[in-house]
């Protein structure tokens, strides 16, 4: 009976520090205090805005929108993709007016080439099961006109996608398994069965595996550094690419006390990265189908390179604001933000 009696005392003990250190890990029992650098506007219509990216140098912004709450409660309205003027009061236009109704957009990047011509990827879950990877070009009125649709058994869970041209891409799978059990105990014990898949034109080939869920993706000014976030692995990895072949060389990697979200780059190169400070609250808010659980939302600027890579907190909000931001986008003095659940984006003032 003694003998009995340590062993689950010993058990309980290990449950217990277990626990603790989940709670610890996903930042619970961070304190909070809020803060802007400027004025934010909640602009509507847009709903779950979870990526959103500036065109390079026309200052207006690409939106990826879909009603997740809508999809969970079992009545899925068509997503879609916006085009939004920063700073202005002109209401969002849609761009894919009757391309699908079973369109569910997730990540997306816009490649602009010498001439103008502009590509846009777009990571789509039609049906919330099927994975693939749909290519538009913008036609002179602006509006979007589909290419094509990429299928692969690679493509798992694809989050984020990097343009490289018009035809090549990166892509992350935030997990290694489907949907169920595996994927839950995948995320609870912090393994790392993420990936990040290249597609060269014609085949996606995996290029780097083992991530915690591999979810932001970018690339420097000067195409010669891939960056990635690791939200469960609460980390910004670097690595050099080779642009020939695709290959990806780990370099350095940053830990960071949040879980990081996309990657976005300013004009000067810098990195803006939204993050999840408190992960069970996100993972509350994302399971309340009303949206009256709040999550924290957290914006981080990244300067310099590798080993000089400095982290300043440039946002912060308990949830009151707005919650679980995806994706922070700046041009001049325009940062927006884009939740995953929520109804409004923020259209924000840098000074």
């Amino acid at each position: 009976m003694k003998k009995f009696l340590l062993v689950a005392g010993v058990l309980l003990v290990a449950v217990a520090a277990f626990a603790v250190k989940t709670l610890r890990d996903a930042g619970q029992f961070k304190h909070l205090e809020p803060h802007a650098p400027g004025p934010c506007r909640p602009v509507a219509g847009m709903p779950g805005a979870e990526d959103l990216t500036f065109h390079p140098s026309l200052g207006f912004a690409y939106v990826s929108s879909d009603d997740r709450r809508a999809t969970a409660a079992g009545r899925p309205v068509p997503g879609g993709i916006f085009r939004y003027e920063p700073g202005s009061h002109t209401p969002p236009v849609l761009l894919t007016r009757g391309f699908s109704q079973d369109f569910h957009p997730h990540g997306i990047s816009l490649f602009v080439a010498p001439d103008g011509t502009q590509t846009l990827f777009v990571v789509n879950h039609p049906d919330g099961a099927t994975n693939q990877v749909e290519r538009f070009e913008v036609g002179a009125d602006g509006m979007l006109i589909h290419k094509a649709t990429l299928k692969d058994p690679l493509l798992i869970s694809p989050n984020d996608i990097l343009a490289v041209d018009a035809e090549r891409f990166y892509v992350t799978n935030d997990h290694g398994k489907p949907p169920g059990l595996m994927r839950t105990l995948e995320d609870y014990l912090q393994l790392g069965l993420g990936s990040v898949l290249y597609f060269d034109g014609q085949r996606f080939q995996q290029v780097i595996h083992g991530t915690a869920y591999a979810n932001g993706i970018n690339l420097s000014r000067d195409g010669k550094t891939l960056y990635l976030t690791q939200t469960v692995g609460k980390s910004l990895r670097s690595y050099a690419r080779d642009p020939a072949t695709g290959a990806l060389t780990l370099s350095h990697t940053l830990a960071l006390d949040t879980a990081p979200d996309n990657i976005e780059l300013d004009e000067r190169g810098d990195l803006w990265i939204a993050a999840h400070p408190k992960l069970f609250d996100f993972v509350a808010h994302a399971t309340d189908l009303k949206g009256l659980t709040r999550a924290p939302a957290q914006v981080l600027r990244f300067t310099g390179t590798g080993a000089d890579m400095k982290m300043s907190e440039v946002y912060l909000d308990d949830g009151k604001q707005t919650a679980a931001t995806a994706t922070a986008a700046v041009f001049g003095k325009r940062m927006l933000l884009g939740p995953v659940f929520d109804t409004d984006i923020l259209d924000c003032e840098l000074p």
